[in-house]
Protein backbone atom coordinates (compact mmCIF):
# COMPACT_ATOMS: atom_id res chain seq x y z
CA UNK A 1 0.00 0.00 0.00
CA UNK A 2 2.70 2.62 0.92
CA UNK A 3 4.45 2.45 -2.85
CA UNK A 4 0.98 2.71 -3.86
CA UNK A 5 0.54 5.94 -1.87
CA UNK A 6 3.43 7.73 -2.85
CA UNK A 7 2.66 6.89 -6.78
CA UNK A 8 -0.43 8.96 -5.95
CA UNK A 9 1.08 11.81 -4.01
CA UNK A 10 3.45 11.80 -6.95
CA UNK A 11 1.61 11.87 -9.62
CA UNK A 12 -0.85 14.54 -7.45
CA UNK A 13 2.53 16.69 -7.48
CA UNK A 14 3.23 16.71 -11.04
CA UNK A 15 -0.21 17.83 -11.65
CA UNK A 16 -0.06 20.41 -9.81
CA UNK A 17 3.63 21.43 -10.58
CA UNK A 18 1.83 21.51 -14.84
CA UNK A 19 -1.43 23.57 -13.58
CA UNK A 20 1.30 26.15 -12.19
CA UNK A 21 3.75 25.83 -15.31
CA UNK A 22 0.52 26.77 -17.43
CA UNK A 23 -0.59 29.78 -15.30
CA UNK A 24 3.13 31.18 -15.61
CA UNK A 25 3.15 30.61 -19.40
CA UNK A 26 -0.14 31.75 -20.14
CA UNK A 27 -1.10 32.84 -22.90
CA UNK A 28 0.40 29.93 -24.55
CA UNK A 29 -1.65 30.62 -27.47
CA UNK A 30 -3.20 33.81 -29.76
CA UNK A 31 -6.34 35.23 -27.46
CA UNK A 32 -9.49 35.47 -29.33
CA UNK A 33 -10.87 38.99 -28.35
CA UNK A 34 -14.44 39.44 -29.50
CA UNK A 35 -16.11 42.40 -30.01
CA UNK A 36 -20.02 42.76 -29.76
CA UNK A 37 -20.57 45.22 -32.40
CA UNK A 38 -20.01 45.26 -35.89
CA UNK A 39 -16.62 46.76 -37.31
CA UNK A 40 -15.53 50.55 -37.39
CA UNK A 41 -16.81 51.21 -33.83
CA UNK A 42 -14.86 52.81 -31.17
CA UNK A 43 -14.40 49.42 -29.13
CA UNK A 44 -13.07 48.18 -32.77
CA UNK A 45 -10.44 50.63 -33.34
CA UNK A 46 -9.51 50.29 -29.83
CA UNK A 47 -8.79 46.50 -29.97
CA UNK A 48 -6.73 47.18 -32.94
CA UNK A 49 -4.98 49.84 -31.24
CA UNK A 50 -4.09 47.22 -28.67
CA UNK A 51 -3.24 44.19 -31.02
CA UNK A 52 0.45 45.30 -31.64
CA UNK A 53 1.30 45.73 -28.27
CA UNK A 54 0.21 42.37 -27.37
CA UNK A 55 1.96 40.48 -29.82
CA UNK A 56 5.16 42.37 -28.80
CA UNK A 57 4.58 42.24 -24.86
CA UNK A 58 3.32 39.16 -24.71
CA UNK A 59 4.31 37.05 -27.94
CA UNK A 60 0.57 35.73 -28.89
CA UNK A 61 -1.77 37.47 -31.77
CA UNK A 62 -5.03 39.52 -30.07
CA UNK A 63 -7.30 38.26 -32.94
CA UNK A 64 -10.16 40.24 -33.18
CA UNK A 65 -14.05 39.44 -33.96
CA UNK A 66 -16.87 40.57 -33.91
CA UNK A 67 -20.39 39.29 -32.48
CA UNK A 68 -23.20 42.12 -33.69
CA UNK A 69 -26.70 42.26 -31.93
CA UNK A 70 -28.76 43.76 -29.51
CA UNK A 71 -26.15 46.66 -28.74
CA UNK A 72 -23.43 44.11 -27.67
CA UNK A 73 -26.55 41.94 -26.08
CA UNK A 74 -26.02 39.08 -28.76
CA UNK A 75 -22.28 38.65 -27.07
CA UNK A 76 -22.58 39.39 -23.41
CA UNK A 77 -25.44 36.77 -23.64
CA UNK A 78 -23.22 34.18 -24.60
CA UNK A 79 -19.88 35.18 -22.49
CA UNK A 80 -20.55 32.50 -20.13
CA UNK A 81 -20.81 29.52 -22.67
CA UNK A 82 -17.18 30.48 -24.20
CA UNK A 83 -14.54 28.54 -22.66
CA UNK A 84 -12.48 30.09 -19.63
CA UNK A 85 -8.73 29.65 -20.38
CA UNK A 86 -7.83 32.86 -20.25
CA UNK A 87 -7.90 32.82 -24.26
CA UNK A 88 -11.56 34.22 -25.05
CA UNK A 89 -11.98 37.46 -23.71
CA UNK A 90 -15.00 40.03 -24.81
CA UNK A 91 -15.18 44.06 -24.82
CA UNK A 92 -17.49 45.47 -22.28
CA UNK A 93 -19.65 48.66 -22.48
CA UNK A 94 -20.83 51.15 -19.99
CA UNK A 95 -23.60 52.01 -19.40
CA UNK A 96 -24.86 49.78 -21.50
CA UNK A 97 -24.60 46.45 -19.51
CA UNK A 98 -26.01 48.21 -16.72
CA UNK A 99 -29.26 49.78 -18.48
CA UNK A 100 -29.88 47.22 -20.95
CA UNK A 101 -30.71 44.55 -18.46
CA UNK A 102 -32.49 46.81 -15.58
CA UNK A 103 -34.56 47.76 -18.76
CA UNK A 104 -35.98 44.30 -20.42
CA UNK A 105 -34.88 40.69 -20.48
CA UNK A 106 -31.92 40.52 -22.79
CA UNK A 107 -30.24 37.34 -21.84
CA UNK A 108 -27.78 38.59 -19.43
CA UNK A 109 -27.61 40.65 -15.90
CA UNK A 110 -25.04 42.66 -15.06
CA UNK A 111 -24.49 40.60 -12.28
CA UNK A 112 -23.46 37.66 -14.78
CA UNK A 113 -20.50 39.77 -16.65
CA UNK A 114 -17.13 39.11 -15.15
CA UNK A 115 -15.13 42.15 -15.62
CA UNK A 116 -11.24 42.18 -15.47
CA UNK A 117 -10.13 45.52 -16.57
CA UNK A 118 -11.04 48.94 -17.58
CA UNK A 119 -9.11 51.06 -19.91
CA UNK A 120 -10.53 53.97 -21.11
CA UNK A 121 -13.77 55.65 -21.63
CA UNK A 122 -14.39 58.12 -24.14
CA UNK A 123 -15.42 61.30 -22.28
CA UNK A 124 -19.28 63.20 -22.96
CA UNK A 125 -18.70 66.63 -24.89
CA UNK A 126 -21.25 69.25 -25.59
CA UNK A 127 -20.23 70.27 -28.95
CA UNK A 128 -21.80 73.40 -31.33
CA UNK A 129 -20.60 74.13 -34.98
CA UNK A 130 -18.24 76.27 -36.35
CA UNK A 131 -20.47 79.74 -36.69
CA UNK A 132 -22.52 78.86 -33.60
CA UNK A 133 -23.53 81.98 -31.80
CA UNK A 134 -22.96 79.93 -28.32
CA UNK A 135 -19.29 80.65 -27.78
CA UNK A 136 -19.06 79.28 -24.41
CA UNK A 137 -21.28 77.21 -22.13
CA UNK A 138 -22.40 79.69 -20.37
CA UNK A 139 -23.82 81.26 -23.32
CA UNK A 140 -25.70 78.27 -24.34
CA UNK A 141 -27.05 77.89 -20.37
CA UNK A 142 -28.12 81.40 -20.24
CA UNK A 143 -30.20 81.05 -23.75
CA UNK A 144 -31.64 77.53 -22.41
CA UNK A 145 -32.98 79.67 -18.85
CA UNK A 146 -34.29 81.77 -21.32
CA UNK A 147 -36.66 79.28 -23.42
CA UNK A 148 -37.40 76.30 -21.93
CA UNK A 149 -37.21 72.93 -24.16
CA UNK A 150 -35.85 75.35 -27.16
CA UNK A 151 -32.39 74.11 -27.34
CA UNK A 152 -31.90 70.90 -28.95
CA UNK A 153 -28.69 68.40 -28.70
CA UNK A 154 -28.39 65.54 -31.00
CA UNK A 155 -26.70 62.75 -29.63
CA UNK A 156 -25.85 58.60 -29.88
CA UNK A 157 -28.91 57.03 -29.00
CA UNK A 158 -31.33 56.40 -26.13
CA UNK A 159 -30.71 55.24 -22.45
CA UNK A 160 -26.73 55.52 -23.81
CA UNK A 161 -24.09 57.76 -22.02
CA UNK A 162 -24.90 61.23 -24.40
CA UNK A 163 -28.54 60.61 -23.18
CA UNK A 164 -27.58 60.57 -19.40
CA UNK A 165 -25.19 63.12 -20.01
CA UNK A 166 -28.10 65.64 -21.03
CA UNK A 167 -30.19 64.39 -18.28
CA UNK A 168 -27.71 65.08 -15.44
CA UNK A 169 -26.55 68.35 -16.10
CA UNK A 170 -29.99 69.80 -17.03
CA UNK A 171 -30.59 69.01 -13.22
CA UNK A 172 -27.18 70.44 -12.57
CA UNK A 173 -27.92 73.47 -14.35
CA UNK A 174 -31.20 74.34 -13.67
CA UNK A 175 -32.26 74.16 -17.03
CA UNK A 176 -34.76 71.84 -20.19
CA UNK A 177 -33.37 70.97 -23.14
CA UNK A 178 -34.53 68.53 -25.64
CA UNK A 179 -32.61 65.71 -26.46
CA UNK A 180 -32.55 64.06 -30.03
CA UNK A 181 -31.61 60.49 -30.41
CA UNK A 182 -29.98 59.61 -33.45
CA UNK A 183 -28.47 56.27 -33.90
CA UNK A 184 -25.06 56.28 -33.31
CA UNK A 185 -22.46 59.09 -33.76
CA UNK A 186 -21.93 60.05 -37.26
CA UNK A 187 -25.66 60.75 -37.71
CA UNK A 188 -25.70 62.78 -34.35
CA UNK A 189 -23.15 64.82 -36.02
CA UNK A 190 -24.85 64.97 -39.74
CA UNK A 191 -27.44 66.55 -37.72
CA UNK A 192 -25.35 69.07 -35.73
CA UNK A 193 -23.83 69.95 -39.18
CA UNK A 194 -26.99 70.31 -40.76
CA UNK A 195 -28.39 72.98 -38.47
CA UNK A 196 -30.76 70.34 -37.50
CA UNK A 197 -30.10 70.75 -33.84
CA UNK A 198 -28.66 73.48 -31.67
CA UNK A 199 -25.80 71.53 -30.23
CA UNK A 200 -24.73 67.73 -29.85
CA UNK A 201 -24.27 65.64 -26.87
CA UNK A 202 -20.95 63.84 -28.09
CA UNK A 203 -18.04 62.53 -27.54
CA UNK A 204 -14.21 64.08 -27.53
CA UNK A 205 -13.50 61.12 -30.21
CA UNK A 206 -16.58 62.03 -32.50
CA UNK A 207 -15.61 65.78 -32.08
CA UNK A 208 -11.79 64.95 -33.48
CA UNK A 209 -13.74 63.32 -36.27
CA UNK A 210 -15.42 66.97 -37.11
CA UNK A 211 -12.04 68.76 -37.00
CA UNK A 212 -12.88 72.68 -37.52
CA UNK A 213 -16.37 72.23 -38.21
CA UNK A 214 -16.96 72.57 -34.85
CA UNK A 215 -16.67 73.68 -31.33
CA UNK A 216 -15.80 71.59 -28.04
CA UNK A 217 -18.08 73.68 -25.10
CA UNK A 218 -16.79 71.82 -21.80
CA UNK A 219 -15.86 67.94 -22.28
CA UNK A 220 -16.92 65.96 -18.69
CA UNK A 221 -13.21 65.06 -17.09
CA UNK A 222 -11.51 65.26 -14.18
CA UNK A 223 -9.00 67.40 -15.93
CA UNK A 224 -8.36 68.91 -19.47
CA UNK A 225 -8.47 66.42 -22.34
CA UNK A 226 -4.35 66.38 -23.58
CA UNK A 227 -5.86 66.69 -27.28
CA UNK A 228 -7.79 70.01 -26.36
CA UNK A 229 -6.00 72.05 -23.54
CA UNK A 230 -8.03 75.04 -24.46
CA UNK A 231 -10.97 73.42 -23.86
CA UNK A 232 -13.02 73.91 -20.35
CA UNK A 233 -14.03 70.75 -18.26
CA UNK A 234 -17.33 70.98 -16.85
CA UNK A 235 -15.65 70.69 -13.26
CA UNK A 236 -13.61 73.82 -14.00
CA UNK A 237 -17.16 75.40 -15.02
CA UNK A 238 -18.67 74.20 -11.66
CA UNK A 239 -20.75 71.31 -12.72
CA UNK A 240 -19.71 67.83 -11.32
CA UNK A 241 -20.11 65.83 -14.16
CA UNK A 242 -17.34 63.49 -14.99
CA UNK A 243 -19.10 61.26 -17.54
CA UNK A 244 -18.92 58.82 -21.01
CA UNK A 245 -18.94 55.76 -22.78
CA UNK A 246 -16.62 53.46 -20.71
CA UNK A 247 -14.59 50.38 -22.25
CA UNK A 248 -12.90 47.10 -20.56
CA UNK A 249 -12.40 43.39 -20.47
CA UNK A 250 -14.49 40.61 -19.63
CA UNK A 251 -13.95 36.93 -19.38
CA UNK A 252 -16.37 33.97 -19.05
CA UNK A 253 -17.32 33.40 -15.56
CA UNK A 254 -15.43 29.62 -15.52
CA UNK A 255 -12.18 31.58 -15.97
CA UNK A 256 -10.19 31.17 -12.79
CA UNK A 257 -9.25 34.01 -10.34
CA UNK A 258 -5.44 33.59 -11.37
CA UNK A 259 -6.21 33.81 -14.86
CA UNK A 260 -8.67 36.74 -14.39
CA UNK A 261 -5.85 38.83 -12.56
CA UNK A 262 -2.83 37.48 -15.37
CA UNK A 263 -4.69 39.29 -18.10
CA UNK A 264 -5.57 42.50 -15.86
CA UNK A 265 -2.21 43.03 -15.10
CA UNK A 266 -1.26 42.36 -18.97
CA UNK A 267 -3.55 44.99 -20.69
CA UNK A 268 -2.55 47.76 -17.59
CA UNK A 269 1.08 47.05 -18.85
CA UNK A 270 -0.52 47.72 -22.25
CA UNK A 271 -2.05 50.88 -20.75
CA UNK A 272 0.68 52.05 -19.65
CA UNK A 273 2.47 52.21 -22.34
CA UNK A 274 3.52 55.92 -23.18
CA UNK A 275 3.20 54.90 -27.10
CA UNK A 276 -0.50 53.50 -26.54
CA UNK A 277 -1.44 56.14 -24.42
CA UNK A 278 -0.13 58.60 -27.52
CA UNK A 279 -1.86 56.73 -29.77
CA UNK A 280 -5.31 56.75 -27.52
CA UNK A 281 -5.19 60.12 -26.43
CA UNK A 282 -4.68 61.58 -30.32
CA UNK A 283 -7.66 59.94 -31.28
CA UNK A 284 -9.70 61.42 -28.19
CA UNK A 285 -10.20 58.99 -26.00
CA UNK A 286 -9.57 59.37 -22.47
CA UNK A 287 -7.30 56.91 -20.29
CA UNK A 288 -8.78 54.94 -17.50
CA UNK A 289 -7.09 52.57 -15.41
CA UNK A 290 -9.41 50.28 -13.30
CA UNK A 291 -7.56 46.74 -12.27
CA UNK A 292 -9.15 43.69 -11.43
CA UNK A 293 -8.94 44.06 -7.70
CA UNK A 294 -11.21 47.28 -7.93
CA UNK A 295 -13.49 46.35 -10.40
CA UNK A 296 -16.52 45.48 -7.94
CA UNK A 297 -16.00 48.90 -6.23
CA UNK A 298 -15.98 50.56 -9.93
CA UNK A 299 -19.22 48.68 -11.28
CA UNK A 300 -20.95 49.88 -7.64
CA UNK A 301 -20.44 53.13 -8.31
CA UNK A 302 -21.18 53.47 -12.30
CA UNK A 303 -24.38 51.74 -11.77
CA UNK A 304 -25.52 54.06 -8.78
CA UNK A 305 -25.20 56.82 -10.98
CA UNK A 306 -26.36 55.59 -14.22
CA UNK A 307 -29.64 53.89 -12.86
CA UNK A 308 -30.26 56.91 -10.96
CA UNK A 309 -30.00 59.53 -14.46
CA UNK A 310 -32.07 56.90 -16.25
CA UNK A 311 -34.51 56.88 -13.59
CA UNK A 312 -34.76 60.49 -13.91
CA UNK A 313 -34.76 60.82 -17.61
CA UNK A 314 -37.44 58.59 -17.50
CA UNK A 315 -35.37 56.00 -19.55
CA UNK A 316 -36.20 53.64 -16.21
CA UNK A 317 -39.68 53.38 -14.23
Amino acid sequence: MAPRRRFTLGLAGIVTAAMAAAAVAYPTKSVDYIIPFGPGGESDITARLQQPFFKTMFGQDLVVSYKPGGGGAVGWAELNNLPGDGHTIMGVNLPHIVLQPAQKKVGYTTEDLTTVYWFHFTPDAIVVKDDSPYKTLKDLIEYAKANPGKVTLSGSGKGTANHLAQVRFDKMAGIKTTYVSFAGTGPSNTALLGGQTTAAWGYTTSAAALGEKARILAVAMDKRHPKYPDVPTFKELGFDLVSGAYRGIAVPKSTPEDTRKKLSEMIGKINADPQFQKRMLDGGFAMLDIPYEKNAEFMKARSAEFIEAAKEGGILN
